[in-house]
């Protein structure tokens, strides 16, 4: 028998300036779901967050990057 490790999925929350509707969130979430890790993602253009979750934390800057190769900014954490 082996022992397996599990670890819970990290959900976290961005917000992203410049998103108007939804193409805008289709084109976010194209970008960032990409990233290693990431299982889901959720963006929402009339509150704009951006919900991401992923098997590790995620670094900020490649989050930044991806949303940026999107053509919107990332503000920060929620």
């Amino acid at each position: 028998m082996t022992a397996e490790t599990t670890t819970d999925p990290v959900t976290t929350t961005y917000r992203v300036s410049g998103m108007t509707c939804g193409h805008c969130e289709g084109a976010v979430s194209a970008e960032v779901s990409a990233l290693d890790g990431v299982s889901s993602v959720a963006a929402v253009a009339a509150t704009g967050l951006v919900t991401v979750t992923s098997a590790a934390p995620l670094d900020e800057e490649t989050v930044r990057a991806a949303v940026d190769e999107a053509g919107y900014e990332l503000a920060g954490r929620a």
